[in-house]
Order: structure tokens, then C-alpha cells, then sequence
């Protein structure tokens, strides 16, 4: 198994590490309910997207 022949330096790490961050999560607010929503996924709740009926989604009591 080959092993690196120098270590690297902080320069090099630093610069790989750079892409590493953690980004925030998109959403987007619904324009009738008002909630927060993932963009481009079927709603559970209402089985909409982009304004169509998608899936039938069952009446919880």
C-alpha cells in the first residue's frame, strides 16, 4: 500500500480543507400555508407539487 514520501503542508491541508464547511440547508416558505418547505420534493402532508396533485395522501384522525 503506498504511503505519502513527505508530509504536506499546512498551506496544502488548509486549501483541501477549505471545501469541508458545512452549508445551510435551502427552503423555501410555502405561499398558502406559510411553512417552511425543501424545494423540488412532493409535500407529505398535502401530496402537491408545483401546484399539482401528485400523490393521494390518506386523512390522519
Amino acid at each position: 500500500m503506498p504511503n505519502p514520501k513527505r508530509r504536506h503542508s499546512h498551506s496544502r491541508t488548509r486549501q483541501r480543507r477549505a471545501h469541508d464547511a458545512l452549508t445551510v440547508p435551502q427552503f423555501y416558505l410555502d405561499k398558502e400555508t406559510g411553512e417552511s418547505k425543501v424545494p423540488h420534493r412532493v409535500d407529505p402532508k398535502t401530496g402537491m407539487y408545483k401546484g399539482r396533485k401528485i400523490l393521494d395522501v390518506k386523512e390522519s384522525e
